[in-house]
């Protein structure tokens, strides 16, 4: 049986992914002068860090490639400050969420799950987790759909911060998690190569070096007894310390809120924009489990 804390990632990720798939963000991130769409995506998501180096993001964000960073810090900020990139996001996800919702948008439903959702992201823990540390300094939004979108957002990179930790304590490095969850999942490597940029002679490095550990078989086109049980600690372990955040709310609570989500997702889901395959690892035909 699934843990609450990964039904409500299932629940939350689209809605907090709309600010990097669906076109009002990325068009606010255009306007406000960003130089392509991941420009604009690096800009936005490390914009509560500040004008930190791209060593940082680099760091913080953990399995995409220095170079693709440095190509959009720190030269993003001669363009717009992060205080403008945050906004472009935030603004954008939140019309998005708008326009998908439609009559939801303003309903009881949404203020009361922003409320539960809200108090959960504001209540998690912080240590170790500086992304959420980042965005959880900035300003809480009064209106219930932007709210819903922050702490989406929060819980999102709370959670994703925990999972950092337990891919770094299992020796699962940062370009290797693609390749690994690719390998567990049945995922296409071309998923990679759009979105990571990680072509042909670099997934086979990245094969050979998980092979040389146990976890890949011979033929390099699955994981080994040994790489599904890390495979399953790491998702464990990323669960557990996901699940901190809820804390906070009652059992009652926890189960209100995924009633709650569940149509406001579904909704989100049905626009088409978020993608059947990604980085995110979601699937998105099972949010009724």
């Amino acid at each position: 049986m699934e843990s609450n804390a990964r039904r409500l990632w299932k629940l939350l990720e689209p809605i907090h992914a709309v600010g990097y798939f669906s076109p009002e963000p990325v068009t606010l991130l255009k306007e406000a002068g960003y130089r392509g769409y991941w420009m604009g995506y690096f800009a936005a998501r490390s914009a509560p860090l500040g004008t930190v180096p791209a060593e940082v993001v680099h760091a913080v964000f953990y399995n995409f490639s220095f170079t693709h960073v440095s190509r959009a810090l720190p030269d993003a900020w001669s363009f717009a400050p992060p205080e403008v990139a945050h906004a472009a996001r935030q603004s954008g996800a939140v019309a998005a969420l708008r326009r998908q919702l439609g009559a939801l948008a303003d309903s009881d439903d949404v203020a009361r799950a922003a409320g539960l959702a809200s108090r959960a992201a504001l209540a998690a823990p912080p240590e170790g987790r500086a992304l959420y540390a980042a965005l959880r300094s900035l300003p809480v939004a009064d209106d219930p759909l932007t709210a819903l979108w922050d702490a989406a957002t929060l819980l999102r990179e709370h959670r994703g911060d925990g999972h950092v930790a337990s891919l770094l304590a299992a020796g699962i490095g940062g370009r290797e998690s693609h390749v690994f969850h690719a390998l567990a999942t049945g995922a296409s490597p071309s998923v990679y190569a759009t979105s990571r940029n990680i072509h042909e002679s670099e997934w086979t490095s990245l094969v050979s070096s998980l092979r040389s550990r146990g976890l890949v078989t011979d033929d390099g086109g699955s994981l080994t007894d040994v790489g599904r049980e890390t495979k399953s600690r790491i998702e464990s372990q990323t669960d557990a310390l996901a699940a901190t955040a809820y804390a906070t709310l009652t059992p009652a609570e926890v189960d209100d809120l995924i009633t709650l989500l569940r149509p406001l997702t579904k909704a989100v889901v049905a626009s088409g924009e978020i993608p059947q395959q990604s980085p995110m690892g979601l699937k998105l035909d099972d949010l009724d489990q």
